[in-house]
Order: structure tokens, then sequence, then C-alpha cells
């Protein structure tokens, strides 16, 4: 899963996405990344593996799911449901919480 947010808030909707954690684990989530673009901080990426579509589907056009998204302050996400062809790793990851910026 894939979805694009543009939120008012990243405070605000960070908080109602964390409280609504089980309820997303419940529906079948199993894992998740929240990234915002490097310029503009209003655009939020929530990158998400499911049990399966089917799951991420029901989850994300349920009515409970539109008022979480009301009150988090989240106007018409866009949602891409992807299939994955290939996952790898090329070299471990900088530590928790941080981004490592390219060399110049």
């Amino acid at each position: 899963m894939l979805i694009l947010h543009a939120v008012a808030d990243y405070g605000a909707w960070k908080r109602v996405f964390d409280s609504a954690a089980t309820m997303r684990k419940e529906a079948g989530e199993l894992s998740y990344q929240v990234l915002r673009d490097r310029e503009d901080a209003y655009s939020v990426v929530h990158f998400s593996a499911w049990t399966t579509h089917a799951d991420a589907m029901r989850f994300f056009q349920s009515p409970e799911l539109e008022e979480i998204r009301r009150k988090a302050g989240v106007s018409a996400p866009t949602f891409h449901y992807l299939l994955q062809l290939e996952r790898g790793v090329l070299q471990a990851p900088p530590g928790p919480g941080r981004v490592q910026e390219p060399s110049e």
C-alpha cells in the first residue's frame, strides 16, 4: 500500500495515525513506514504491507477510516494498491530515525 496524504499539521496527523495502530493491525497491516517529502512538509507518505489486498481495501474504504481521516486533517488521500515484484537490501540502513543524506 502506498498512500499519499496532504496534511495540514503533521503532529496532529501522527497522533491520530498512532492511535489507530491497533485498528490497523487487527485489519491486517503487517508493517509500515511514514515518509515526508523533502521539499513539502505537508506531503506525507504512508507505505505499508498488508495480509491481503482485500484486507487493505476493506480497511481504507471503511466509514470508520473516513472519520479518522477527518480528525487527522487529511484531505482526499491517494491510494495505490501495489504488488511486490522484488525486494532487496544493498547495505545496512543508518541508525533508527535518521536519514542518511547523499554524499556530495
